[in-house]
């Protein structure tokens, strides 16, 4: 059995991953943790869990991981975790870390969107954890930094458009649409019902910090700089993330052939669904599961490739793909506890 502690177990990506883990077969969830709430049960701050998980949440404490566990995952705003990740990788843990401090080989560009790094020495040893392309070095890794929920949705269409030449890389433009959920549980004017309800809007325009996120990765995948036009968008939903790319053809190419050089991109991967030829990913479909399901267009008359993509943005966008990076480190089948049949509705 994987010995795993949540570390911000109460936020809701911390309590998606408390969820998963109680049903995967492999995992004893031995230490859930809560600033917030320590000393309650998990299972008071979400009644859902009742009968399930019964844990006391507790205060962080390093000194008391090492003894009884594998990995550790990091629920937890941007910054604490580099705080913590060097006293607990010297304990010998691994670390799944759900915040942005160890997504970014370059500290520089780390720096330059959020606060100083801490411990830039530990960048060099972190891999990033888009499972279904770069599983063979997450294996190895002792810190996966887990991608955010919008580049996830991005990345996974665009790589394969990109490595097949399919796409120019400039003039790329990334337009997704968020559930509130995505913003987190921390209270704010912003995601309050009245502001949100009967709303739907863009913000931080050009100016989110996963635009970065997805310019490094996309640069490392073509050999040269690329940068995407990224526009967020806040839908009246809790959760679920749809994503439109639009980008201009690279070479002569039909829609079946994209089809198939994604198919062939994505085999053995199961959590990447194609939709059928004409048909766009849609939220409904993933809601609550790891899969992340694409639609391809081709305009011809413009010599553009639309895609749409559709993931649930508390699962594959954050808690579901912390859980399939935990199953590569470890040597397990990635789907394993991960496979929950989707709500037909």
């Amino acid at each position: 059995m994987i010995r795993v502690a949540v570390v911000g177990a109460t936020g809701y990506a911390g309590a998606e991953l408390v969820r998963i883990l109680a049903g995967h077969p492999k995992v004893k969830l031995e230490m859930l943790t809560s600033r917030q709430h320590s000393g309650k049960r998990f299972s008071d701050i979400y009644p859902s869990m009742a009968g399930v998980v019964d844990m006391f949440c507790r205060e962080f404490e390093p000194e008391m991981l090492a003894a009884s566990l594998d990995l550790v995952f990091l629920a937890l705003p941007h910054k604490l975790p580099m705080e913590i990740v060097p006293s607990l990788i010297k304990r010998g843990l691994r670390i799944v870390d759900l915040s942005a401090d160890f997504r970014f080989s370059d500290v520089e560009l780390y720096q330059s969107h959020y606060q100083r790094h801490t411990c830039p020495e530990l960048l060099e040893k972190s891999v990033y954890g888009l499972s279904e392309v770069y599983a063979r070095k997450i294996k190895s890794a002792d810190i996966v930094g887990n991608p955010g929920c919008y580049p996830t949705s991005a990345l996974l269409p665009l790589i394969p458009l990109i490595k097949g030449g399919f796409i120019e890389t400039n003039g790329i433009v990334v337009d997704s649409k968020s559930g509130v959920s995505g913003a987190g549980r921390v209270p704010s004017l912003t995601t309050h019902h009245c502001e949100v309800n009967e709303s739907f809007k863009a913000y931080k325009v050009t100016d989110h910090r996963h635009n970065p996120e997805m310019d490094e990765i996309l640069s490392k995948e073509a050999e040269k700089r690329v940068h995407v036009t990224f526009v967020p968008h806040l839908v009246p939903m809790t959760r679920g993330m749809e994503t439109t790319i639009y980008a201009s053809l690279g070479k002569h190419a039909n829609q079946e052939e994209i089809r198939e050089y994604i198919r062939h991109f994505y085999r053995g991967h199961p959590f990447v669904r194609l939709r059928p030829a004409g048909s766009s990913a849609d939220t409904l479909h993933v809601k609550g599961t790891n899969f992340c399901d694409m639609g391809v267009h081709v305009d011809s008359m413009a010599n553009m490739v639309v895609m749409t993509s559709a993931i649930d943005n508390l699962v594959k966008g954050a808690a579901g793909q912390a859980v399939q990076n935990m199953n590569i480190m470890f040597g397990l089948d990635e789907t394993l506890g991960l496979m929950a049949v989707p709500f037909p509705l």
